[in-house]
């Protein structure tokens, strides 16, 4: 018999994972902010290290956003194939759960129900809703809100195949210095190399909720993670695009089988408050 879960079980435990994710920077990016401090040289820079972690500190203690922007919530569910849903449609309940968040945590609203008219849905409604089918009768689910300075900053490109490893690493170095301080570094810089247009932009995204610290498990791309890390932080943005070494935290790549003619690249942005809080069901 497969495992059932009533969708509004959901409701409350996305509603709580919105509040954690905006009120709390987790260990590892405060841990990473704190680590950075040894390695920038710029007295404006090492400031601004220092008044992120405050703020970050001070957020947690005292139950506040960490930042004004608390963005687009992105969920993302890696759902057992051995689960099976009733109640309202999942969807429905994703929603009802950041809506419910964002109205009890006081939160800014932030999106508008189309891109052109620009009227605000009130209650931070609709959520952008990735869901994968894995193994196993569980359920796990990511809340990421991801706030608009970093989201606009991101870039895709499909290059030619003759392009390689060196064409990929030339677009990301150019997307980040584009971007320069708009992102509000220290940054982390998510890489999507393959799949199709949209799927390339998906694993670039995918790639932020991975540690900071932690390799792409194939050398290869480990090695290219280090070195595109090194070159970012020798562009001089620095903190909050204030100059110094330390623009990025980290570099994360994904990538994924793709078309014979075909290159996708795919660059995405978080700023320094790297939020997301998880549970599993």
């Amino acid at each position: 018999m497969p495992r059932i879960l009533d969708t509004s079980e959901l409701i409350p435990i996305i509603a709580e994972l919105v509040k954690k994710a905006c009120y709390e920077l987790d260990d590892n990016i405060m841990d990473s902010l704190r680590a950075s401090l040894e390695k920038e040289e710029s007295p404006y820079g090492r400031d601004t290290i220092r008044l992120l972690i405050d703020n970050g500190e001070y957020a947690k203690a005292e139950g506040i956003a960490c930042c004004h922007d608390t963005g687009t919530c992105v969920v993302v569910m890696e759902i057992g194939q051995e689960l099976s849903w009733r109640g309202a449609p999942l969807r429905d309940a994703v929603n009802q759960g950041v809506r419910k968040g964002y109205e009890e945590a006081y939160l800014r609203k932030s999106m508008v129900a189309d891109p052109l008219d620009r009227v605000n849905t009130g209650d931070n409604t609709p959520a952008v809703f990735h869901s994968e089918i894995v193994a196993g009768d569980r359920v796990s689910i990511t809340v990421m809100p991801k706030g608009g300075g970093s989201e606009n900053m991101g870039a895709f490109s499909t290059l030619v195949p003759a392009a390689g490893a060196e064409g990929v690493k030339d677009f990301v170095l150019k997307t980040v210095e584009y971007a320069g301080g708009k992102t509000c570094p220290p940054m982390i810089v998510g890489v999507g190399i393959g799949g199709t247009m949209d799927y390339c932009s998906w694993i670039a995204k995918k790639a932020l909720l991975r540690p900071i610290g932690e390799r792409n498990p194939k050398p290869f791309y480990a090695a290219m993670e280090e070195e595109l890390l090194e070159k970012i932080n020798r562009l001089g943005i620095g903190p909050l695009g204030m100059g110094g070494r330390v623009t990025a935290l980290d570099v994360h790549i994904e990538y994924y089988p793709c078309h014979i003619t075909s290159l996708p690249v795919a660059v995405n942005f978080q700023c320094h408050s790297n939020r997301h809080a998880r549970a599993v069901l």
